[in-house]
């Protein structure tokens, strides 16, 4: 009965981080870097190298299921981060990486809430400026369960 028990805890938080693997965000994670000199700031830095399944994404329409990671209070608003995990295991408290966030200008404001969500608009990539994220979605809407 014990390594029953014992598998069944393990399963859980696999099972909530299935939960939220959804195509979108494991087609986001195909990505290498590569050190360039950015003449901005003087030095090398890791910048993004797409796959060609994720620049096949560009400028398209996406769907994504997420957290609200708020960049300005908890008010309802137009631009935050979101993630593909929540608040305290996402790339900016937590061990993610940062192919697990997106930059968000919604076309209206959407209410904070710490439960999972789901965003549609149209992605951009970003491999040049390092002061912002590598993927931004423009154009986006709440989108019902």
């Amino acid at each position: 009965m014990r390594p029953f028990i014992i598998c069944l805890l393990l399963a859980v938080p696999i099972g909530l981080f299935a939960q939220n693997e959804t195509p979108v965000w494991k087609t986001l994670a195909k990505i290498s870097y590569k050190k360039d000199y950015d003449e901005l700031l003087g030095f090398k830095v890791d910048k993004p190298v797409f796959s060609e399944d994720v620049k096949a994404l560009a400028g398209q329409e996406i769907v994504l299921k997420g957290y609200i990671i708020p960049v300005q209070g908890y008010e309802s608003q137009t631009e935050f981060i979101f993630s593909a995990f929540p608040y305290n295991m996402c790339f900016f408290c937590g061990g993610a990486g940062p192919e697990t966030v997106v930059e968000v200008v919604a076309n209206e404001g959407i209410k904070y809430t710490a439960d999972p969500i789901v965003i549609k608009g149209k992605l951009n990539l970003n491999d040049k400026d390092v002061n912002r994220l590598m993927y931004q979605l423009t154009d986006v809407t709440l989108q019902k369960d």
